[in-house]
């Protein structure tokens, strides 16, 4: 498949960036990979979401699938390649590492309904489905050593199960979990466990990690039949859709084509074939479903190919390559 880098490299500097880092290998001190970082750290729209998260918690979390939650714009600044020297990232950092749990985990605030066995009232909690995303996110904004992090980092790694994690929430949210046998491994606590675990070097090929991506792997194949906490991987779990919000085709296998050992499975390697079928004749990736809290961004449309989009796939395809 053909890489349409000349057309990446106009689209967005963000994705100007990381396509000369991800893609070209370029090196981050390059004057013109410094050029395109500059100018997309002046982007209006990224300048609009540090201004909100400087408010962080800013609003409770009542859905984890909520794309425009303040937590997966904090993973959305994180994935660009925000630092934590960056203009107006030591408040945001200072405000979301506020709240530990004594366990270790950052708690967010949350509002959990007694319909859903929670206290109807806002409370600080953390839940397996959004606690290793502020993990990842202050990983990858270069606090990997703080120990205020390894030890959230820790203590999730120690609730890993046989099959991976369960929905095993903090006690403040009561006798809430999600729909599901207590018993089965939640698949996306697994998908955002093993993007914090593949961040960090000693844990890269840990036990916990290979049985996070087993137990990933193991959905996809039985697919069919199995769909544990209502989640599934059908025709929707495999449109394409940035950015990398849910439980999805292009999340899933950004996330595990990042562990070096796992680039020869049979299924992951048919997860990437159906990716790599969506392309047009130019290697360019056009949006198959949309976030609509991202409108403002290129790949929130679903009539012509998206630079974003693009990118996000093919440096999936390029890490599959080596």
């Amino acid at each position: 498949m053909d890489l349409p880098i000349d057309w990446l490299l106009k689209g967005d500097p963000w994705v100007a960036y990381r396509a000369r880092l991800e893609l070209l290998g370029e090196p981050e001190a390059s004057p013109v990979v410094l050029q395109d970082r500059a100018a997309m750290l002046a982007d209006p729209r990224l300048l609009a979401i540090v201004t909100e998260l400087a408010g962080w918690p800013v609003e409770r979390l009542n859905s984890h699938k909520s794309a425009g939650h303040p937590l997966h714009k904090l993973v959305f600044l994180a994935d660009l390649g925000l630092k934590a020297d960056d203009p107006g990232m030591p408040l945001i950092i200072e405000r979301v590492m506020e709240h530990p749990a004594d366990t270790g985990p950052f708690q967010v605030l949350m509002n959990i309904s007694p319909h859903f066995c929670g206290t109807g009232e806002d409370v600080w909690a953390w839940a397996p489905c959004d606690a290793p995303l502020i993990l990842y996110a202050l990983i990858q904004f270069g606090l990997g050593a703080d120990e205020r992090v390894r030890k959230g980092v820790d203590y999730l790694v120690g609730l890993c199960f046989a099959n991976g994690w369960r929905c095993t929430p903090s006690p403040e949210l009561g006798k809430f979990r999600g729909p599901g046998k207590k018993e089965d491994p939640c698949p996306f606590a697994n998908l955002i466990m093993l993007k914090t675990l593949v961040s960090l070097p000693e844990y890269a090929d840990s036990p916990a990690a290979r049985t996070g991506a087993e137990t990933l792997l193991r959905c996809w194949a039985e697919r069919l039949d199995q769909h544990p906490y209502m989640f599934y991987m059908g025709t929707d779990f495999c449109k394409l859709k940035a950015p990398l919000v849910w439980y999805d085709i292009l999340n899933v296998t950004d996330t595990l084509s990042r562990f070096a050992w796992l680039r020869t499975d049979p299924r992951l390697l048919e997860m990437v074939e159906i990716m790599r079928s969506k392309a047009d004749p130019d290697g360019r990736f056009t949006p198959e479903s949309i976030w609509t809290a991202w409108k403002d961004w290129d790949f929130v449309q679903k009539k012509q190919p998206s630079p974003g989009l693009t990118l996000l796939a093919h440096r999936i395809f390029s890490r599959m390559t080596h």
